[in-house]
């Protein structure tokens, strides 16, 4: 399509008026021809990179969120792994993105915790980002291999902490990596139980959690989105949920709180899942995904969707995004204390 033209200028004199007139259309049919006018948004595919290995509960929330996001904004919506360095390669990329249609699902390891244990980031958590909506909380769920808790008479939480104490380093703990929240999960755990299990990183929760199912690992703090079904299956044996109250995909699981006893008193370590973009995202364009993103999570077969995979859908601006990574600051660094793991990667 050739681009739009000025109208030719009038042969002969106009009144005031029709000459206001034709001055206006012809500056708007130059600015129309500009080759750096204003296009509309969005003018292509956009891309929501996940950085962390397929499989995780952040890639969940993004692939049953793109095709509602697809339809509001009349564009193509592609989720995108891009794993490594626990989010730091994803986030980096994602942070300098100018093109206008990167987005990302971002969360605790990535908003809060990696700058708080990472000398040098190659991001700015706050800086280099513009928060778009809160997606989601994601409970925890401490899980066993069936076979080993049978082997230990473990049938409920007290089971285990008795287990535990008795036979100090004779359990395997695994999560998806030093400083992710399942480590710390579980690291907050043997501090409040003052429990000794042997620690095993891997490179993501969803391998941990294989090894777990295998009988290779014992237990594992696990996103419940990516547990839910070996739970359901029988592959893992579920001994309560990390958030402070029950989930509504799993109701007659109790809390680490109601099922620990006194020395779990007020444990709570959820983590969530967040849309951002880069702050170079222009205003009007961060708006209209903002004010999308929020009616797109208001829909209630998304809702129910998400809701049956584990999540505590929020739908919630970008206010309350930025509120949130605040608070999960602050909480994270108190439990890296607690923990005793320094910030010194």
């Amino acid at each position: 399509m050739s681009p739009a033209r000025p109208p030719r200028w009038p042969t002969a004199p106009l009144p005031r008026r029709e000459l206001l007139a034709w001055l206006a259309a012809a500056t708007a049919g130059a600015a129309a021809a500009q080759p750096g006018a204003t296009a509309a948004w969005p003018s292509r595919p956009l891309r929501i990179v996940v950085p962390f290995a397929p499989g995780g509960a952040s890639e969940v929330a993004a692939r049953l969120m793109a095709p509602e996001l697809q339809r509001s904004l009349g564009q193509p919506v592609l989720i995108d792994n891009k794993p490594g360095a626990s989010g730091n390669i994803g986030s980096a990329e994602v942070a300098g993105a100018t093109d206008g249609h990167t987005l990302m699902m971002g969360g605790a390891a990535t908003h809060v915790i990696n700058p708080l244990l990472f000398r040098r980031l190659p991001y700015d958590a706050v800086k280099d980002f513009a928060p778009v909506c809160l997606v989601a909380t994601l409970p925890l769920v401490l899980v066993m291999n069936p076979v080993v808790a049978q082997s230990l008479g473990v049938r409920r939480l007290t089971d285990l902490i008795h287990a535990a104490t008795a036979q100090p380093g004779r359990l395997h703990i695994a999560s998806g990596g030093n400083g992710t929240p399942t480590h710390l999960a579980g690291e907050l755990f043997k501090r409040l139980t003052q429990t000794y299990m042997l620690h095993f990183p891997y490179r993501s929760t969803s391998s941990a959690q294989q090894d777990v199912v295998a009988g290779n690992m014992d237990l594992m703090f696990d996103a419940l989105p990516t547990a839910l079904a070996q739970i359901r299956a029988g592959k893992l044996l579920a001994l309560g949920v990390t958030s402070a109250r029950r989930s509504a995909s799993l109701p007659d699981l109790p809390t680490l709180e109601e099922a620990g006893g006194p020395a779990l008193r007020g444990y709570e370590a959820s983590t969530w899942a967040g849309l951002f973009a880069p702050s170079s995202q222009q205003p009007e364009q961060l708006a209209r995904l903002q004010r999308d993103s929020v009616a797109v999570l208001a829909n209630p077969v998304l809702r129910d969707r998400l809701t049956q995979r584990g999540m505590l859908v929020h739908g919630s601006g970008a206010s309350e995004l930025a509120a949130l990574m605040t608070t999960e600051t602050e909480k994270w660094a108190r439990v890296l204390q607690l923990a005793g793991i320094k910030g010194d990667r």
